[in-house]
């Protein structure tokens, strides 16, 4: 029997890449977006897309009847991905800024696991998959924001996971660092839109975030190709007991390890000096 998966944030980067890599590994994928656009252009390119704006209920819910539709009630894997970084420095941010990033990061991703799950639970089993990052591990400066709601969505998945100790249904995380989206073009807007770093203190550090942000791609050499994550999402799929995490990228791994053995004003020290 074909697996069916939902992928949210399809319209670019990780999710994209993902679907258009599991559809073309035989999995009956139906991804989503946000915009009609880019649903159009998803159906265009061969892909099922349905839209799904994570910071409207009723959306959320009306494309959980489309996935029931589209697969008789069944659904095997949900891969929450669809997120966005709001930057700039925690007392620069509005809070109605740190709302919508929740809605979107956090609470929007809740609302589909919640109703996901009661048919996960009805078929018997299934597959869970929470795209984090290693801003969920550790924090960074100028991204309180994002840290914030990577680090609930940490705290989330752990309890779901021992709620669902006594069930079939198994759910993971998966920890990249840096990959190549268009992350960054979405956090330079949301910067510009919802910061004001003019007459802020930080103005100095804000004007190498705006560079770092405007450059066609990232410069760090760690960054990965989406594929590193589409891998890790078929081993998921193919195992019968999934980890409980998966870190991607190097310096996922190196932070991973040096937040369990440094004291934290060591790690302090070099997560001041990380960009």
């Amino acid at each position: 029997m074909t697996q069916s998966i939902l992928i949210t944030g399809c319209s670019t980067g990780i999710g994209y890449h993902c679907a258009h890599f599991l559809h073309n590994k035989g999995y009956r994928v139906i991804a989503s977006c946000r915009h009609l656009d880019d649903v159009q252009r998803l159906i265009d390119e061969g892909l099922i897309c349905i839209q799904l704006d994570l910071q409207n209920t009723d959306s959320i819910h009306s494309a959980v009847e489309k996935v029931k539709e589209i697969t008789g009630g069944r659904l095997d894997v949900l891969f929450n991905n669809g997120a966005y970084g709001q930057p700039g420095a925690l007392e620069d941010l509005p809070t109605s800024a740190l709302r919508t990033q929740f809605e979107t990061n956090f609470f929007g991703w809740h609302e589909l696991t919640q109703q996901i799950l009661p048919m996960m639970l009805k078929q018997g089993e299934g597959k869970i998959i929470q795209n984090s990052s290693i801003l969920g591990l550790v924090a960074m400066k100028y991204r309180g924001a994002y840290n914030a709601s990577k680090f609930a969505i940490e705290g989330y998945t752990d309890t779901l996971r021992l709620e669902l100790d006594n069930t079939k249904i198994h759910i993971s995380l998966i920890e990249p660092g840096p990959i190549h989206s268009a992350f960054r073009s979405t956090a330079k807007l949301q910067f510009e839109e919802k910061i004001q770093y003019k007459n802020s203190r930080h103005n100095k550090a804000y004007q190498e975030t705006l560079a770092r942000l405007s450059a066609p791609k990232s410069t760090n050499k760690f960054t990965l190709p989406p594929d590193a994550i589409s891998d890790i999402v078929l081993k998921i799929l193919t195992s019968s007991h999934p980890k409980a995490r998966y870190y991607v990228t190097k310096p996922t791994y190196i932070f991973g390890t040096l937040r369990r053995i440094l004291p934290t004003a060591w790690l302090d020290k070099l997560l001041t000096k990380s960009h």
